[in-house]
């Protein structure tokens, strides 16, 4: 029976190289993403990256890199011919210990059995370039081609997918397909800071960084080139090693956030990977200071032993295994929580920008009088209002508007500050400066060496009192005491599932320091029999439901974490300064000086700023004296 159904038959080489191609090559950047670190691999300074039609009409890459010989690249593109592997001395192929960004050998061929690809490659001391060209998967040999450069290769793909039409049908509109190439360039310049790439979009330039350092001074500046300045003024700097792993890179600070995970970068030695328990780790160190619809801006770099990482779980390499998950999940959440610690009451610069941005929006409107503008030319007759002018003391002395439960307004004997209690003048130079006024029984307003720093006195007192709390119960289990529960009459049962079950009881230790104690009840079930007393009434089932989502995709108890961290807040909320209170002089100085000594006192617990920084010279620009 040679044409039976069921009779076993060796694929064509073209047709294996096809399906090799719909796993490695799934759109324009997967392509380009396999020629910009095969040049990164032949040490290139410099990539050259032109698109046309979302790369389905042509995609070019030129490196300045070794360039290889006819010989060479006659091999380069045969399936699983590569020069990044090679045998130890007893012929063993080690693919647990990979160096580079390529090893499989696939891209080219993949390349060339669905496009019309042309190679074209010279090394230094060639007498000429030479050209290689294949076209669905037929090889034209080698000839010699005009030099254009030193060294380097030049690759130029055209009709994408032309051999496999089907797959034409899969890609989303040019305007789609150009951002997933640019996203996947930044990725790679990200992650290789000493080359300088560009990317052509036509005539159009999307992205041209020149070559730097590869030290955390050229990092910064390439990820300050690609994600804005502002990203580089409000980044802390990542700097860790555990027990041969190390961290490096920069995180936004809290108040510098975006509405998804877009914008967190994750590398593994030099190589840009999307891995759950990497954003899960972000995720959880963030937990803390930020609201669950606000993501931070993060590129880390995590370096380690080449063995410690399998980089070959799948053939577009963007998917990694490690030896110890925990370690590095470990490594990345305490690393980024000291780095914010230290960061101390500092807020994002963009929080004065967008508030001298909504000033200038609005100053058509503003009115300004006729001795005010006279002053502008430096001649004017302005002099600075003296602290008992009778205009200014609506601002220190006023009367809250707020509304007491028995309908009159509350009342308070005017009490002037300034004058009862004087604020030495080198307050000033505290990071916050020295409280002059309070605004609308809300808003604290300080004078700084160098400009004005106007506080929600709420808050900044929300934070002030939520790490305390936090404190407070870190102090609690390091005494031996843990959280303090509350026995259930009745234990509640849950039925997870089998897996679900197992994943939550091999937590049970970590569960029972949150207060939450656990046991096996048959198969796939858990038994409660404490809960957190701080909790009070809670959903068990619903909490560990989400607690085995959590440590399915996260590795971590993030839910108990979370309605501990909404408690506390909630209490903190309800402990703190309110809105409508009026404050003394000593009171608002104390604050401030609470806030420069508590970390991360610059957002409250949502990521909110506490605090708007406006400089002297950016206030001078408002009323044109600049």
């Amino acid at each position: 029976m040679p044409n039976s159904p069921h009779m076993i038959r060796r694929l064509p080489p073209d047709t294996v190289n096809r399906i090799a191609a719909g796993e490695v090559i799934e759109r324009p950047a997967s392509v380009i993403k396999e020629l910009v670190e095969n040049a990164v691999d032949a040490g290139s300074s410099q990539v050259d990256i032109t698109v046309m039609d979302g790369g389905r009409t042509l995609i070019s890459v030129v490196d300045n890199g070794r360039g290889m010989s006819p010989e060479d690249l006659s091999l380069a593109v045969e399936r699983h011919a590569t020069s990044k592997l090679r045998p130890s001395d007893d012929g063993h192929w080690d693919l647990l210990n990979i160096s580079t960004m390529g090893f499989r050998g696939e891209a080219l061929p993949s390349i060339g059995s669905i496009a019309r690809l042309t190679l074209t490659s010279q090394t230094l001391n060639a007498d000429s370039a030479w050209e290689l060209r294949v076209e669905g998967g037929a090889l034209t040999p080698p000839r010699p081609a005009p030099r254009f450069g030193l060294s380097g290769t030049r690759v130029e793909v055209k009709d994408l997918f032309f051999a496999t039409p089907a797959r034409l049908k899969f890609l989303k509109s040019e305007r789609s397909e150009v951002m997933a190439i640019s996203d996947m360039v930044k990725r790679l310049a990200m992650a290789n800071p000493s080359v300088g790439i560009s990317l052509r979009n036509g005539e159009r330039k999307l992205l041209n960084v020149t070559a730097g350092t590869p030290d955390a001074a050229g990092r910064l500046s390439r990820l300050s080139a690609i994600l804005g300045r502002d990203f580089g003024d409000n980044a802390v700097e990542i700097d860790a090693e555990r027990e041969g792993l190390h961290l490096t890179g920069f995180a936004g600070l809290p108040t510098y956030s975006r509405g998804n995970a877009q914008h967190q970068f994750l590398f593994i030695n030099g190589r840009s990977v999307r891995d759950k328990l990497l954003h899960g780790a972000v995720r959880g160190a963030y937990q803390d200071f930020l609201a669950r619809d606000r993501y931070p801006v993060v590129a880390l770099y995590v370096d380690l032993p080449h063995d410690y990482v399998d980089v070959n779980v799948h053939p577009a390499k963007t998917e990694v295994r490690f030896r110890d998950p925990g370690m590095v999940r470990g490594l990345i959440v305490s690393a980024l929580r000291h780095a914010l610690a230290a960061a101390g009451h500092r807020a994002s610069t963009t929080v004065a920008d967008y508030a001298l941005g909504r000033v200038q929006a609005g100053g058509a409107g503003l009115g300004v009088t006729a001795p005010y503008r006279s002053g502008f030319g430096g001649g004017g007759a302005y002099r600075v209002p003296h602290q008992s002018d009778p205009a200014l003391q609506p601002l220190i002395d006023g009367i809250s508007a707020r509304v007491e439960e028995g309908g009159t307004a509350y009342q308070q004997p005017p009490t002037d500050f300034n004058a009862h209690e004087p604020v030495p003048m080198a307050a000033q130079n505290y990071p916050l400066g020295a409280a002059r006024a309070q605004l609308h029984e809300t808003y604290v307003v300080a004078q700084t060496a160098d400009g004005i720093v106007i506080v929600d006195q709420h808050a900044a007192h929300e934070r002030l009192v939520y790490e305390r709390m936090k404190d407070a119960m870190a102090a609690q289990k390091a005494g031996g005491q843990g959280v303090a529960r509350q026995t259930l009459l009745i234990p509640d049962i849950v039925d997870l599932g089998e897996d679900d079950a197992q994943r939550v009881l091999a937590r049970a230790d970590e569960l029972a320091e949150m207060g939450l104690i656990i046991e096996p009840f048959g198969a796939g079930a858990v038994a409660v029999r404490e809960t957190p007393a701080l909790l009070g009434e809670m959903n068990v089932q619903g909490l560990l439901r989400d607690l085995a989502d959590d440590l399915s995709e996260y590795d971590e108890a993030l839910s108990l974490k979370e309605k501990f961290e909404h408690v506390c807040g909630t209490m903190a909320c309800h402990g703190s300064v309110r809105a409508g209170r009026r404050l003394t002089g000593e009171e608002m100085n104390a604050l401030l000086r609470q806030m420069e000594a508590t970390p991360h006192s610059g957002q409250c617990n949502h990521g909110r700023p506490t605090y708007v920084e406006l400089k002297l010279a950016d206030i001078e620009r408002l009323f044109g004296r600049r």
